[in-house]
């Protein structure tokens, strides 16, 4: 009679306690990080400023704006586009110096040798600097409702627009945590992580205008234009009858440049992601160079017409009735879907570096580096 041996005994199937569920480790480093940003001083001063800046500046604006009919979106386009503006400002200050900062006060090493993993320890400081970030977006909702509330804006402009100034806020305390694992010195990756976010910003603008000479041609382009041919001057009170306009077309050569080539360089900037993705409803159908009102559009909302017709290219065959109405844009592709998956791919690889950095125990150390 035989019996089985277990080849694996109970000492060895029972799972080493040398890892964490993720999430619950990664939430612990999360409350750690914030309990230190709310005993800090500095960080209420911020808010304060932040929201004292705000409120002159969306108050100034409703003044200079009066009553018309379109205070509401361009209000709206305008604290959208500031809150971008300064998040892009204070979340690489809240995150570039997340890993090193610990590291330069000698509290790095403690967190190391716990179970904790980096992963775990990037995710939890990724996760607090985020959080600081958003505080200040919670702080402008207020005018960015009361703008809504104006009217000319749909609620869904407004939710939309919250939840991609979230998301950029987010990658951009990824970029900066990433960074802050990888540099050993929190004011060269405060630096870099500036660099980066103007590199998106300014950056993709200076190259995408550096390319147009590259992908311009030579054609031929045809371009109509209403003359007054009656002999009264029309003044700011007279009501132009289009009896006393004649359409004229002129042909010529000229080197145009093919920007739907090269529009995908803006996907990376934060403020194309956020207005591309927004959807605006108003209407945008201009009127015609003989008269009629023309509803102009906010900042953000001028960012992705802009950028839409980037993608569109040029058009060659400009007809008298497509003078002074804004051309259709409908058919353009979303490019903002590219923008964030540009925006994810840099800060998932310095994350991804950055784990590898505080993967314990180190080969090799610069010099200098403090342990504890």
């Amino acid at each position: 009679m035989s019996t089985e041996t277990d080849p694996h005994p109970a000492a060895e199937r029972i799972v080493p306690a040398d890892s964490l569920p993720f999430w619950s480790a990664s939430g612990t480093v999360f409350w750690l990080e914030m309990r230190q940003r709310l005993r800090a001083r500095g960080w209420y001063i911020l808010l304060g400023v932040w929201l004292v800046v705000l409120a002159l500046i969306f108050v100034l604006a409703s003044a200079f704006l009066g009553a018309s009919d379109n205070e509401g979106p361009v209000l709206f386009d305008m604290v959208v586009g500031f809150v971008l503006f300064f998040g892009l400002l204070v979340a690489p200050g809240l995150s570039a110096n997340a890993v090193n900062g610990d590291r330069a006060a000698g509290t790095l090493a403690i967190l190391q040798v716990t179970l904790l993993t980096p992963g775990q320890l990037l995710v939890g400081k990724w996760m607090a600097s985020w959080a600081g970030s958003l505080a200040f977006l919670v702080v402008s909702c207020p005018f960015i409702f009361w703008s809504l509330a104006l009217g000319g804006v749909r609620a869904g402009e407004a939710f939309v627009s919250l939840g991609m100034l979230a998301l950029e806020l987010g990658l951009v305390a990824a970029i900066g945590v990433g960074v802050s694992a990888l540099a050993n010195r929190p004011l060269f990756s405060i630096v870099v992580t500036y660099m980066l976010v103007a590199m998106l910003t300014m950056g993709t603008l200076i190259v995408f205008g550096l390319t147009m000479p590259l992908v311009s041609e030579r054609t031929t382009v045809t371009m109509s234009y209403q003359v007054q041919t009656g002999a009264e001057l029309l003044d700011e009170t007279t009501i132009p009858d289009p009896a006393d306009f004649e359409c004229v077309t002129d042909t010529y050569i000229q080197d145009v440049p093919r920007t739907e080539r090269t529009a995908w360089l803006l996907a990376a900037n934060p403020f194309v992601v956020v207005a591309d993705a927004v959807p605006y409803a108003r209407d945008r159908q201009g009127p015609t160079s003989l008269g009629g009102q023309f509803e102009q559009p906010g900042v953000m909302e001028a960012i992705s017409q802009g950028v839409r017709t980037m993608q569109a290219g040029p058009d060659n065959d400009v007809t008298c009735e497509e003078i002074g109405v804004a051309p259709d844009l409908e058919g353009q592709p979303p490019i903002w879907p590219l923008g964030v998956a540009l925006q994810s791919l840099l800060a998932g690889g310095l994350l991804l570096l950055g784990r590898k950095k505080l993967t314990t125990p180190a080969a090799r150390l610069a010099p200098g580096t403090r342990i504890a």
